[in-house]
């Protein structure tokens, strides 16, 4: 499983559609249709009803999108809490750095 799958099948599950999700995806609808193929193979289930062009999330698609909801959700507030860390310690970098120059610079 690779992540793109998964921030594929998201989308694809909110619209609905595959030509719509592919044209937002800026992804060909062939290699959409292969990725949402290859995720259900590898889980063995299908996760939407087809009908003609018309695709809904059936059960498995329901359970299976709630589960990839959170692992996007704590995926990005990790990506988050790491970058709020970085500025932190960049903030205390260059505070650290200006303290020290100053008191070189400027003995008591």
């Amino acid at each position: 499983m690779e992540w793109q799958q998964l921030e594929y099948f998201q989308t694809v599950a909110r619209m609905e559609h595959m030509t719509r999700a592919s044209e937002y995806l800026s992804v060909s609808q062939s290699a959409l249709s292969r990725s949402i193929a290859r995720l259900e193979s590898e889980l063995g289930v299908p996760l939407f009803d087809r009908q003609g062009r018309s695709i809904t999330l059936n059960r498995y698609g329901q359970l299976f999108l709630k589960r990839v909801q959170r692992i996007l959700k704590e995926y990005e507030e990790g990506r988050l809490e790491i970058q709020d860390l970085l500025d932190e310690e960049a903030g205390r970098s260059r505070s650290g750095f200006f303290i020290r120059w100053a008191l070189i610079s400027f003995p008591i």
